[in-house]
């Protein structure tokens, strides 16, 4: 069992250090970071949304700016989508599970807010219509997902697609990417 437990450690340090190597990723990790620093100097929000263990991260991800992540300071506007769930099962039930996010979006979402879609695989339609309302309404769009994007990768203005098939890589990097954002945000907005 030790070398099985091994085996997905070294899966996990694998798909890390691809990240590392990757110039383009990280240029994007640099770019989404400097946008949600614009952002929120500018007044606006950043909402995430996720399915699963993705919408754990979203929340997770909200919670380091509207909490705090290393520093006492004030707390940014961010939040999680799917946190409400009277709003979640009535949408869900009266138009569809594939509208819960681009219905709350259209009516929270303002111009030069960002919005961040987390789908390992990229094809989640309820973030893809979210990602799309996001558009309309000129929100700037980020997604998270796995290697290709999948159907939300014409949907963002900024994808970090990490180089990886296995939706548990995936998600563990996408974490560790999500708090490098985190960190940086907060050093570069209140320093």
């Amino acid at each position: 069992m030790q070398n099985k437990i091994k085996d997905i450690i070294t899966g996990s340090i694998n798909t890390k250090q691809q990240v590392l190597n990757n110039e383009a990723l990280l240029q994007t990790i640099e770019q989404v970071t400097s946008l949600i620093v614009n952002a929120f100097k500018n007044g606006n929000k950043v909402l995430f949304c996720g399915n699963g263990g993705s919408a754990a991260d979203a929340q997770h991800l909200a919670a380091e700016f509207s909490g705090r992540f290393y520093q006492d300071r004030k707390p940014l506007p961010s939040e999680a989508l799917h946190c409400n769930t009277s709003y979640l099962t009535a949408v869900g039930n009266d138009y569809g599970f594939e509208y819960v996010y681009s219905r709350v979006v259209e009516g929270t979402g303002s111009q030069g807010d960002v919005l961040i879609g987390l789908s390992t695989s990229g094809n989640s339609a309820n973030i893809t219509n979210a990602l799309q309302t996001a558009r309309e309404i000129g929100m700037i769009t980020v997604g998270f997902t796995g290697e290709t994007g999948g159907k939300m990768k014409p949907l963002c203005d900024h994808l970090i697609n990490v180089p990886s098939t296995d939706t548990p890589r995936i998600q563990e990097a996408h974490i560790m990417i999500g708090h490098i954002i985190c960190q940086l945000v907060e050093e570069q907005y209140f320093d």
